[in-house]
């Protein structure tokens, strides 16, 4: 078949990191760059506090944040600020979900079970993008810009109202730093440190609005908010999270981490170059799979393709025979197979996904290693066959 070998390849990736979470730290990372200064400073000093409005300020400038936009740290990474929004500003109005992968699904169970809003679920099977026609403009809307675990990315946003009265709370945090984000469609932005510039886990970042903070500050929730969840004061928008002061204490060193990563992609060029080292990987990945016969996409449609938590699935009859544990006993093997031979980590699909392979493509991943992994994967499928 097309696309395997017999042998091992003569190379492999210089840096083989490709989990979709945390992603690879960028080309040239090490811990002995960050600045140490403030290890073991209170959280509140004003020199932590100066430097965490720092970050929020270069994240701005890098992803391009309009500037009436407010952005705030949140914990718990993207899940925390995906949370936050929820629980501080729904229950207004009706509220729809996009349930396409898992975490649009974990957002509808919080919804349904937790906040008790009986949301709309709009849902669709894995690899597919929801009915976007089904959106009301009148309700509030929670979906997962790109599905990180479905390899799913939404088509634009024509489909999403400019005069809506509802908000939008988009789940950027696989999107974020890789793909171009529509600001005018969107009201509340949530991402990670953890996934496109490669940042250690834990913290969250929500961008808002001015309709955003218009709702904080008019609405007040019927049901109790946790600390961790609160985006509001006793007056509305708590001010204060839009300056770099924290809900809790943070991890100065994830911080200062961070700002290593953004500052690099502000060096090499700012958000188009990440974009385009993104696609680039993309296309390396796809040259493969376009000439090889036992792997495809998990998206059906090319319109609604990742282009960083590239997902697939093993089309050969003698795989997609089995029942599912078994499929997933199989893609577990590949998986131990690149790792022993230290060509490639934590490549397999989702936990909650069908059973196949995820490949980060994002922008700290080199094209060169994406190029050299493929042929190990060939290697392993052909292995694990023949076992």
């Amino acid at each position: 078949m097309a696309g395997l070998m017999s042998g091992k390849p003569n190379s492999k990736p210089a840096r083989p990191w490709f989990s979709s979470g945390p992603t690879a730290k960028r080309p040239g990372w090490s811990s002995g760059a960050l600045p140490h200064e403030l290890l073991g400073r209170g959280i509140r000093a004003p020199e932590v506090v100066k430097r965490f409005s720092q970050g929020l300020q270069l994240t701005r400038e890098l992803l391009q944040v309009p500037n009436d936009w407010r952005l705030v740290y949140v914990p718990g990474s993207d899940t925390g600020a995906v949370e936050a929004a929820m629980w501080s500003m729904l229950g207004e109005r009706p509220v729809q979900v996009m349930a396409f992968e898992n975490f649009g699904q974990v957002w509808a169970t919080d919804l349904r079970d937790h906040l008790k809003l009986d949301p709309e679920i709009l849902s669709a099977p894995w690899g597919q993008f929801p009915d976007v026609s089904k959106v009301d403009p009148a309700k509030d809307l929670v979906f997962p810009w790109n599905g990180t675990t479905a390899g799913v990315k939404a088509p634009g946003a024509d489909w999403i109202a400019p005069d809506r009265e509802g908000i939008v709370i988009c789940d950027a945090t696989s999107a974020a730093f890789a793909m171009p984000l529509p600001w005018d469609r969107l009201d509340v932005v949530t991402f990670s440190f953890q996934k496109a510039l490669g940042g250690e886990a834990g913290l969250g970042v929500a961008a808002l609005s001015q309709k955003a903070i218009a709702r904080l500050n008019a609405y007040t929730p019927l049901r109790p908010v946790p600390k961790l969840l609160r985006l509001r004061n006793a007056e509305g928008f708590d001010p204060a999270l839009a300056t770099g002061s924290m809900i809790n204490t943070f991890s100065v060193w994830t911080l200062e981490d961070w700002i290593d990563g953004v500052e690099w992609g502000l060096s090499i060029g700012g958000l188009p170059e990440l974009i385009a080292r993104t696609d680039r990987n993309a296309a390396a990945l796809d040259t493969w799979v376009q000439s090889t016969d036992w792997i495809d996409y998990l998206a059906e449609d090319a319109a609604t393709r990742s282009t960083t938590s590239v997902c697939l699935k093993i089309v050969d009859p003698r795989v997609t025979g089995l029942d599912e544990p078994a499929r997933q006993a199989f893609v577990t093997r590949i998986k131990a197979l690149v790792e022993g031979e230290g060509a490639a980590f934590d490549v397999e699909s989702h936990r909650n996904a069908p059973a196949g392979l995820r490949i980060w493509c994002g922008c700290t991943v080199e094209t060169a290693d994406v190029e050299a992994l493929t042929p190990w994967l060939d290697w392993a499928f052909e292995t694990a066959l023949g076992e």
